[in-house]
């Protein structure tokens, strides 16, 4: 898959692509059934299909960060999901003032003038624009008269409910991991780069696989039984934490992963912690003994639950 940044990252075999556009926080089932359309269209047409989306996310430059939602995928991570799912080019806009103001119409131009798209694969909910004013069906009249179509996707409803990025936060703050794998298509994890970090974790007994979080605010926190993919040839079990880690006064959300019985070397690694089950809260404790006696707990729990 071929990253696009920017209108001027455009060029001739780009254009002709038939899109589809959103920012596909989680790659939910939902955005999957979009691309999946959007494949067979492509096929049909014999034309590359392109993904358009944005960032920041729109919600979080006009929300700013501490009122947007909290993040289920990074940058990296949408595109490593894109790239499994067979998309051909990501085409990547700089949300900001200019977006932001964009008429519906200069935006179906857009699409018509700069992409020359035959097709555009949009949810039944697609908003854009100024004021959100490039709806589904603005798109289509425009997409009449510019000369390209537009196919609206129906939700996608599991369990009687219509599959969204919010009702998989709101899955997540229940730490309910089945319905979030239901709903994602796929176990909820988080991949980053192995970073080195204070060792305080190995002095104590738990060496930690630090990963620092790119995406501006992650929507879980606490300690859970994961397993870490990457480590190995197979996931391995382990115990984590995602938060600020209060008893040593951090400050930055970092999320420290202990891979059970593993004693290779992971800095610079690229792993994947897969959240199985919440544990607890993240809290302070008196002392780091108090918190070694609890980490003992943790561990002992987790262990229980992936054996399970």
């Amino acid at each position: 898959m071929e990253l696009i940044r920017g209108l001027n990252g455009l060029n001739d075999r780009h254009r002709g692509s038939v899109v589809t556009i959103g920012t596909f926080d989680g790659m939910h089932v939902g955005h999957q059934a979009l691309l999946a359309r959007l494949k067979d269209h492509g096929t049909r047409l014999s034309r590359p299909v392109m993904v358009l989306t944005f960032e920041p996310m729109p919600r979080e430059f006009l929300l700013g960060e501490s009122r947007a939602p909290a993040r289920l995928t990074s940058c990296r991570e949408r595109w490593r999901i894109l790239e499994r799912l067979g998309c051909d080019f990501l085409w990547l806009l700089r949300f900001g003032p200019a977006l932001r103001s964009l008429s519906g119409e200069a935006f179906a131009e857009l699409l018509a003038k700069a992409l020359r798209t035959p097709l555009v694969v949009v949810g039944h909910d697609f908003r854009f624009g100024r004021t959100g004013e490039a709806t589904a069906a603005m798109l289509s009249a425009a997409g009449r008269r510019l000369g390209f179509e537009v196919d609206v996707v129906p939700p996608v409803i599991l369990d009687g409910e219509r599959v969204s990025s919010s009702g998989v936060r709101d899955a997540l703050a229940r730490a309910d991991f089945e319905q979030v794998r239901h709903w994602l298509g796929r176990p909820y994890s988080m991949t980053g780069r192995v970073v080195q970090g204070n060792r305080l974790g190995r002095s104590l007994g738990f060496p930690t696989a630090n990963l620092q979080i790119e995406r501006r605010r992650p929507p879980v926190h606490g300690i859970f039984a994961v397993r870490v993919h990457g480590a190995a040839d197979e996931p391995l079990p382990g115990v984590a934490s995602l938060g600020t880690r209060p008893t040593v006064d951090g400050e930055h959300t970092l999320l420290e992963a202990h891979v059970f019985d593993f004693s290779g070397d992971l800095y610079g690694r690229e792993i994947a912690v897969e959240f199985v089950a919440k544990l607890r809260e993240e809290e302070r404790f008196p002392s780091l003994d108090a918190l070694v006696a609890q980490m003992h707990e943790d561990a002992a729990q987790a262990r229980q639950i992936l054996n399970g």
